[in-house]
Parts: C-alpha cells; structure tokens; sequence
C-alpha cells in the first residue's frame, strides 16, 4: 500500500497539472525543483552557524556551504553531503533543510556540495568535483574546524550515486580520507536500469522512467553507462569500502538496484546497513512537511552517523 500522505501528494500535483519533469527544459525543471520547497519541506532547523566555501575543483571554484550546530568539540565530526536531482537539478539551497537537519540530529557538521550538472557539464564533472571537494575538506580540515579523522560521505539519489562513486575512488586510490560511513539515501547504482523495480515502479510515483531516461540524456554519453563511476554497482570489487547505511523506498524505480548495492556490500565484506521505506515514493526524504515518514528517515540517518562518530 502506497502511504496514504504520499498518495494525496501525487493527487495534489495531479490535480494542479504540475508538469513531469523530462518535459520540461533543464532551466525550467531546476526552478520547479527550488520552488517546490514550500510545498514538501519542513521549516529549517536553526544551527548555530552556516558558512559559504569554494574548493578549487578540476573546472574553478566548487560552492559548499558548512553547517555547524551548537555544542560540537573544536574539530567537528563532518558528513559531506552531496545533493540529489539526477545530475541536471539541485543546488545547495535545494537541501538546505535536510542538511541542518542532519547537521544538529547528527552532532556533525555537514558540508554540501555543490557539484556541476549537466547538460551543461556532463559526466564525470559530478564526479570529479565530488572528488575534489572531498579531498580538499579533509587537506583543510583542521583550518576549517574539521576533524579529518571522522568524516562521512552521503547524499540522496544522484547524489547517493555519488557518494558511493567517491568511497569506491578513494579506497581505489588508497587515500587517506576514506569515509567513515557512506550515507546512500535511494541511490542511483546502476544506469543500465535493469532492476525489475524500474518496471512495476516505472509509471505513477514521481520518478518515471521517462524522468529517468531525460535525466541520463542529460548527463551521459551512451558509453558511459557501463562505466562504474556512472554504474558503482559495476564496479566489481566491493571490499574493503567504508560501512553503509543504504536507505530505499518501495515505491522507486532505483528501490532493487539499491538493495542490489547493499547485497553487494555485504557479500564483499562491507559492513552494510539496508533499509527500506515499502510505503514511499522516490524523494520522500526532503518531503517532511507533508510526510511523516520523511522526519523518520532523517532520524535513522542521524543515528547512523552518530554511531559513526563513537
């Protein structure tokens, strides 16, 4: 059963001709996506501090905003956080409440990233600004009251995607700022779409697979599919990563390819977390104003990274 609060927000953007997203343009779409925010979302959570960065990235400056909530020691816990929008939407105002919210429930500070999206800068840009962003924090971490040692990687959808993508690249790389958790709130695993949720959850709930489709035409080059910084799940080896915590919802397209993940992780070794939401669509996360179960999911995430940090 769909949850009766998603199901009235699907009717309620049925019934206001809110148009799919893969019909709009990618300008269009990313304004639909920050509007809709006082729709869904819940009001802010006061923090004690909220700071703008730039990293140098492969392409110029890389925006991150820092989140700081009151009582954490002089060199702070960190979730780098990146957002979700499938590659083309989203930017650091669009998970302002989700990353407080993570931030004080987290007793972390959370730093967004604000990565390049597509069409305009196509695969690997996400990638390699997601890199570099997160190996600048930890280089900086001390001067910027970080704690290098206890850092984290997540993000939600596309930004789930990339989450995993740079755990995999710093283990790869053998890098000194391999994450202390991964945070994999529905994330984007593999592009091939082959997962039988793609077809029972592909129509109806918000994400479609047109959405998806739209999304990919946006973002990748055909070839780019089987590439595992596109498709993690790809990626063949999958010991010795960071723990996860990989959180899905029932009613998503991306639902099996998460768990798929997970079972991966687990089979390699990988301490892996795995959680599904069965009553809820695709984005729910960010959508606690008007869907309980979104706060919920906040709270685990939270609790996750607190037991990360001890």
């Amino acid at each position: 059963m769909l949850d009766p609060q998603a199901k009235a927000l699907l009717d309620l953007m049925a019934a206001r001709g809110v148009p799919p997203t893969h019909t709009l343009t990618p300008q269009v779409a990313r304004s639909f996506y920050l509007e809709r925010r006082s729709v869904t979302q819940p009001e802010p959570t006061p923090v004690a501090s909220v700071r703008n960065l730039a990293a140098p990235g492969p392409a110029g400056e890389i925006p991150l905003r820092l989140y700081r909530p009151d009582g954490l020691p002089a060199l702070a816990p960190t979730l780098v956080y990146f957002h979700g929008g499938g590659w083309v939407m989203g930017d650091l105002d669009t998970h302002d409440v989700l990353c407080r919210a993570l931030a004080a429930q987290g007793a972390c500070a959370v730093v967004a990233v604000d990565y390049r999206l597509g069409p305009e800068h196509r695969f690997p840009a996400a990638v390699d600004d997601a890199l570099a962003a997160t190996r600048w924090l930890h280089a900086q971490a001390a001067s910027l009251g970080l704690d290098a040692a206890r850092m984290a990687v997540g993000g939600d959808s596309a930004g789930g995607n990339l989450a995993a993508v740079v755990s995999l690249a710093l283990r790869d790389a053998g890098d000194a700022c391999v994450p202390r958790l991964q945070l994999l709130i529905y994330p984007a695993t593999d592009q091939r779409a082959l997962a039988p949720s793609h077809t029972s959850n592909g129509q109806g709930y918000l994400l479609t697979a047109d959405t998806i489709a739209y999304f990919q035409g946006l973002y990748l080059r055909p070839t780019d599919v089987a590439d595992w910084r596109a498709s993690p799940l790809l990626h063949g080896n999958f010991a010795g990563l960071p723990p996860a915590l990989v959180l899905t919802a029932g009613y998503d397209p991306l639902r099996d390819e998460g768990l798929q993940y997970a079972d991966a992780l687990s089979s390699a070794g990988t301490p892996a977390q795995y959680l599904c939401f069965e009553r809820q669509i695709h984005g729910f996360i960010t959508m606690g104003r008007v869907l309980d179960e979104a706060n919920t999911a906040v709270g685990l995430c939270a609790l996750a990274l607190r037991r990360a940090w001890a």
